[in-house]
């Protein structure tokens, strides 16, 4: 039977926000600008959707900007979860990203750490690498997304467990549709999430074993 780790990228995956990061190759001031919006969306105060294209109108990435970004990913995985990946695909856990992030920056960690599958926004460049739009009908560029995709996933894979691990808000809404949601905190701890989650770590370091006494004590 499958099971399915579901991990959000930015803050939990890795330990950067990426469009945090974007921003940083511009300006400061651009910068501070998107910290407060990517704050205000994780933390609940605003919808997803109210921030997501304002946040990419400020930066314009471009190609060359994403893939400088997807390095960055690689050389912050959050410690542990390595491991943790490896130890959980040897007991037939399949990992997959769900993320608001962009496809584009998120696709070398992915690689990186041998996840096949993932669920975030996809860029649009021209044929000189500027930026030009982004998938406006992903599910992840908007609140409950990421609990559609899973739900979705469920009636076409019959999992037969699931588990969300993530730092926000947009992660905390498939609480409801997963076996167990795991809140995260080792980047940037947020209290709805930390208040609401069954389980809320602060490391990765002993994953595996929390994972298998919080899903027998399910059965």
């Amino acid at each position: 039977m499958k099971r399915f780790l579901f991990l959000d990228c930015d803050s939990t995956l890795c330990a950067i926000e990426g469009v945090d990061e974007l921003a940083a190759l511009l300006d400061s001031e651009t910068q501070k600008k998107v910290i407060s919006l990517t704050n205000d969306a994780m933390d609940g105060k605003l919808p997803i959707e109210d921030v997501f294209a304002s946040r990419l109108e400020l930066i314009k990435p471009s190609r060359k900007m994403c893939e400088e970004v997807a390095q960055q990913y690689i050389a912050q995985i959050s410690p542990g979860i390595e491991m943790a990946l490896n130890e959980l695909s040897s007991e037939g856990w399949t990992p997959q990203i769900i993320s608001g992030g962009f496809t584009p920056v998120i696709e070398p960690v992915a690689e990186h750490l041998g996840i096949e599958t993932i669920h975030a926004v996809d860029l649009f460049f021209d044929s000189q690498g500027n930026y030009v739009g982004f998938d406006k009908l992903a599910p992840t560029a908007r609140n409950g997304g990421k609990p559609e995709i899973i739900e979705q996933l469920k009636k076409q894979e019959n999992p037969e467990l699931t588990i969300m691990i993530g730092d926000g808000v947009s992660d905390l809404e498939t609480s409801t549709v997963v076996d167990l949601f795991i809140g995260y905190g080792g980047v940037v701890s947020r209290d709805k999430v930390k208040n609401n989650a069954p389980v809320y770590l602060e490391d990765f370091v002993n994953l595996t074993s929390i994972i298998k006494t919080h899903l027998s004590t399910q059965r």
